[in-house]
């Protein structure tokens, strides 16, 4: 058998009892915050399957209130954390749902702040390791093992080589690249993998690209100790 990384073999450091329940709960909490750019002031946290079933007695819940707070998996503000949110005026609800998702330990996140919107639909699939599969209704696929560049765009002819160019400029090696689009010359979303955190300045540059709508960094290897 062939380890890719530490959290294989021993898992994650984490406040709680389960690395699926919780530490992998964390990170899908934090994949939305940094969407969202912003502490949301109303989270809606839809669970499924065995996230649904377990959630309360495993803390799960309070392990995505933490990722939404931007805490890392072994933060000890974690157990009390409702109450935090709470004192920070923020609206956090659960509900189990019975649809169907990608993976058992799966929840879907939305999040609002202001004028602001986020949408992230992921799965804890053991070890603290997490997989993405929807941000902001586009479907896509990746890990948050490395910081990520989420670009939403138009659908036109050079927009990828636009931005590819930007990143090999930056000096940003590109590790895997996910493109979904609603339809031809209609809205898209790229997530690009990198094998480093961007360097100042290269976000502004895409996001001055023509045809490019957003742009955001997400990167769960930044410690956080924002609320």
């Amino acid at each position: 058998m062939r380890f890719k990384h530490v959290f294989t073999i021993i898992g994650p450091a984490m406040v709680g009892p389960s690395s699926s329940h919780t530490a992998g709960a964390v990170r899908i909490g934090r994949v939305a915050r940094q969407l969202l750019g912003c502490r949301p002031e109303k989270a809606r946290v839809l669970l499924y399957e065995s996230f649904a079933e377990t959630y309360w007695g495993h803390g799960t819940d309070l392990a995505i209130a933490g990722g939404l707070l931007d805490y890392d998996t072994d933060d000890p503000r974690i157990p009390h954390v409702l109450e935090e949110a709470r004192a920070l005026g923020m609206e956090i609800t659960f509900e189990p749902s019975t649809g169907a998702a990608p993976h058992p330990n799966s929840a879907k996140i939305e999040l609002w702040a202001g004028d602001r919107y986020a949408e992230v639909l992921g799965a804890s699939i053991g070890g603290g390791n997490i997989e993405i599969h929807s941000l902001n209704g586009f479907d896509v696929s990746c890990t948050g093992q490395y910081p990520m560049l989420v670009i939403k765009h138009s659908d036109r002819t050079g927009i990828l080589a636009s931005i590819t160019k930007v990143v090999s400029e930056a000096g940003v090696n590109i590790g895997f690249m996910d493109v979904d689009r609603k339809g031809r010359q209609g809205e898209a979303m790229t997530v690009i993998e990198m094998d480093s955190a961007p360097p100042e300045g290269m976000l502004e540059s895409i996001r001055l690209l023509p045809d490019v709508t957003d742009a955001t960094i997400i990167d769960l290897a930044q410690r956080s100790g924002r609320a």
